[in-house]
């Protein structure tokens, strides 16, 4: 086992412990595209890679009382806590919509990142601690909107939202987001360039 890895299970082998979740409710798209390029990249290079499709769990993705009241998780939550935990590093994939992330997106972080898993509050105080610290995350996110125009006309706030108020928020640190855009109207060359990329973001993970 390298050095400053834990690794996978003996099994698996001693590569990175990767979880890939694909953030929309399509059942066809650019971002499978992408996520399988990226899955196939981190495999070739000896990681272990398990995935989450959002689209094809069962849950609802309504908090429904807020943090007031407890909402049993469904099974499939359950098994998205338990592939957390055990992974090293956490990759997103998801289209822009709206400015902001899907709703089924948003919905599995309101269900997931609950009190106690990912975060807590300390007593008599307006600080936290954050449960998922010593985690990293890749961030591969397709939009219709120009990268440039995203950023300083809209002030790119889905990004802001998961790399800050998400997932900063319960310690997990983003290394790297990689903007597809824009798709519409966008030739098959380019996006045959963009899962060659994923596919070395992947290699590099």
């Amino acid at each position: 086992m390298n050095e400053g890895k834990s690794g996978a299970t003996p099994l698996e082998g001693d590569g990175k412990r990767i979880l890939l979740i694909l953030g929309t409710p399509k059942r066809h798209s650019l971002c499978h595209a992408l996520a399988e390029a990226y899955s196939q990249g981190a495999r070739n290079r000896g990681h272990v890679v398990r995935q989450l499709r959002l689209g094809e769990m069962q849950f609802d993705p309504v908090l429904r009382n807020g943090y007031e009241h407890s909402q049993s998780l469904e099974p499939d939550l359950l098994e998205a806590q338990r592939l957390i935990h055990w992974a090293e590093h956490l990759v997103l994939v998801y289209p822009v919509w709206w400015g902001g992330v899907p709703a089924l997106l948003k919905g599995f972080f309101d269900r997931i990142f609950l009190p106690g898993f990912a975060f807590k509050y300390r007593s008599g105080s307006q600080l936290w601690d954050k449960l998922l610290s010593g985690r990293s995350a890749d961030l591969l996110v397709t939009m219709d909107t120009p990268p440039w125009y995203f950023r300083w006309i809209y002030g790119a706030p889905a990004h802001r939202q998961v790399v800050r108020t998400v997932l900063g928020f319960c310690g997990i640190r983003t290394r790297r987001l990689q903007e597809f855009a824009p798709v519409r109207q966008s030739s098959e060359q380019k996006r045959q360039n963009w899962l060659r990329k994923a596919e070395h973001l992947g290699a590099t993970a």
